[in-house]
């Protein structure tokens, strides 16, 4: 967890999500149990890092907004692993669950942060709360001295000093030393936020109320009660009497902290490397060696960020964690430049990682362009290489990568995406949904084949399929001849049927004159042409009827296309219906123009 929040010097702490039962052991866990896609589908909005990045430097990179993406991280990380919880992923003998965080602050307050990290990752003491205070007598309870103890070591000073009372109220001869206890507990110094003292008044007042706590201890005044004699040699700082507690804290950098608050309270940002290795010495001991999280945490209180990146990608399974921990560095100008050798920086490279990860599943693969849109480098060419491998296995699916690519003015994947779905579409014999592609794709030679396709249906049929799609092909009728000529064809017989006759004879002698008909398809507008030859009112005039007759003789003449006719009694009635519509139509045509001629 990343959280930047005034300029100036900054330290670096890391800790886990852990219960009384968790050790070091669970940061291996994480890499094998924990699935970034449950992250990531539980709460999407908070993972499109890049962008919510990217908005909060186009309104201004500030550390407040670095804070707030930060502390999104955290509550996101942290519900998601309730719900693993819940649903019990882990067990008491399987880790649960590992998660670090790092804090960059500023010098002031530390200590605060640290305890607040430690209070933050110690889930199991509510529990035990709950379990002592709903008890008949909470002060006999088995769990009492531990969960005071707990409160003790976390700092929580407050909620100690609650149950103490209790153990007061229980025990009333033990009233005098709860009541210097809790005094000592009430009056120690602890460095605040909004504290206006210096840190030489800060270190000032410690030394007086330590004084104080060492006196009391001198005087045997705890002696009758080990437990408050134990809290008052934590309160001292005494290292022995704190390891004692080492089953509650589990950790060592809980330890570390709890170290920090009773002897070192103003430690500043650049001691802490000092600190953590000696806690880890004394916590661990000589039974047991470092773990990968160990090795990490310490290479995060040195400031040694790079060897954090590079041992998290060794140890975890995914690229989550150390993408989006080297995408809050860089903004924070905390990582410096790192050149890799084909020119990308580690930011860079690490979010081109993550990114092709969600490529590869089937329902993240979304948020992978996001983070390839942030990647200035080659975050465009790693997205057109995978757009390309993503199987369309829908229509809605391909709808949505198409959508992607031509917000990105992808014009190449745009082509490629829209041939692939009206190849599929016309395997599948949907040429409406064939042609819509292929116009989409302004592949011409496609929707030429398409639109023979369907003259080829119409012909056999009698009738078109997909009327919306072809009455409203508007100027996309224009990406071939062979479209063009379908769109007019359909308007002919639109024409013809609201009975609107001399404008559909006209449009038919066009498209028989402006050759973008097929050849295999004159013989059928010539058929068209019958039921207007035959009509009661003459449609064609004696030009128009001259250039129908030509178009025949010209469909005849040809040496095959004789030979067909010879070959074809219906093709050969065809041909002599239309001759003799032809004679009769131009007979009429010249009565009437004599007629007119005459009148």
């Amino acid at each position: 967890h990343l959280t930047a929040v005034t300029p100036g010097p900054v330290s670096i702490t890391w800790g886990e999500e852990a219960n009384p039962h968790l050790t070091t052991t669970s940061f291996q866990a994480l890499s094998s149990a924990w699935d970034p896609a449950y992250l990531v589908l539980t709460q999407p909005p908070t993972m499109l890092t890049a962008g919510s990045i990217h908005r909060y430097t186009e309104e201004g990179l500030t550390p407040i907004a670095l804070f707030q993406v930060s502390k999104n991280y955290r509550s996101v990380i942290r519900a998601c692993m309730e719900d693993m919880h819940q649903a019990a992923i882990s067990t008491r003998d399987s880790a649960l669950q590992s998660q670090y965080s790092i804090q960059v602050i500023c010098t002031g307050p530390l200590l605060l942060r640290l305890l607040d990290w430690v209070q933050l990752h110690i889930c199991d003491v509510d529990n035990m709360v709950r379990e002592v205070l709903s008890s008949e007598n909470p002060s006999k309870h088995k769990l009492f001295w531990n969960v005071v103890d707990i409160f003790v070591l976390q700092g929580r000073m407050d909620e100690a000093r609650h149950l103490l009372s209790k153990e007061a109220i229980a025990n009333p001869t033990s009233m005098n030393m709860y009541k210097i206890l809790d005094d000592l507990m009430k009056k120690m110094p602890v460095p605040s936020l909004g504290n206006t003292q210096t840190l030489t008044e800060m270190e000032l007042k410690w030394q007086h109320w330590h004084e104080e706590c060492q006196r009391y201890l001198q005087d045997g005044t705890f002696a009758s009660n080990s437990h408050m004699e134990s809290i008052c040699k934590i309160l001292l700082g005494d290292e022995n009497a704190i390891l004692e507690k080492k089953e509650l804290m589990t950790t060592w950098y809980h330890f570390l902290v709890t170290r920090l608050l009773y002897s070192h309270p103003t430690v500043k940002p650049m001691e802490l490397r000092f600190y953590a290795q000696s806690s880890m010495d004394m916590f661990l001991g000589e039974e047991s060696s470092p773990e990968p999280l160990d090795t990490i945490l310490m290479a995060a209180f040195e400031f040694e960020l790079h060897q954090v990146i590079k041992e998290c990608s060794v140890a975890l399974s995914n690229w989550w964690f150390v993408a989006h921990l080297t995408d809050l560095l860089d903004h924070c100008k905390l990582l410096q430049s790192h050149n890799l050798y084909f020119g990308s920086n580690m930011r860079e490279f690490l979010l081109l990682e993550y990114a092709s990860g969600l490529f590869s599943h089937p329902s993240l693969w979304q948020l992978g362009v996001d983070y390839f849109d942030h990647c200035p480098e080659y975050g465009r060419v790693y997205l057109e290489l995978h757009i390309e491998r993503i199987p369309l296995n829908t229509e809605q699916k391909a709808l949505k990568v198409l959508r992607i690519c031509e917000q990105r003015q992808m014009h190449e994947q745009v082509r490629s995406i829209c041939k692939i779905m009206a190849m599929k579409a016309l395997r599948n014999n949907r040429l409406g949904s064939a042609l819509s592609w292929s116009i989409r794709a302004k592949d011409a030679a496609f929707a030429t084949l398409i639109s023979d396709r369907f003259l080829k249906d119409y012909c056999e049929r009698g009738c078109f399929s997909d009327l919306d799609l072809i009455d409203n092909l508007g100027p996309s009728m224009l990406l071939s001849d062979r479209l063009t000529f379908l769109g007019k064809y359909r308007e002919f017989h639109r024409l013809y049927g609201e009975k609107r006759f001399s404008e559909a004879a006209r449009l038919l002698l066009m498209l028989m004159t402006a050759h973008i008909a097929p050849c295999s398809f004159w013989m059928t507008l010539l058929t068209d042409a019958l039921p207007l030859l035959e009509q009661k009112e003459v449609i064609f005039s004696a030009e128009q009827t001259y250039e129908l007759m030509r178009c025949l003789e010209d469909l005849t003449a040809g040496k095959l296309n004789r030979q067909k006719f010879q070959d074809d009694d219906v093709e050969t009635m065809k041909v002599e219906m239309l001759r003799l519509a032809l004679a009769r139509n131009l007979a009429r045509v010249i009565v009437k123009e004599g007629t007119l001629e005459g009148s």
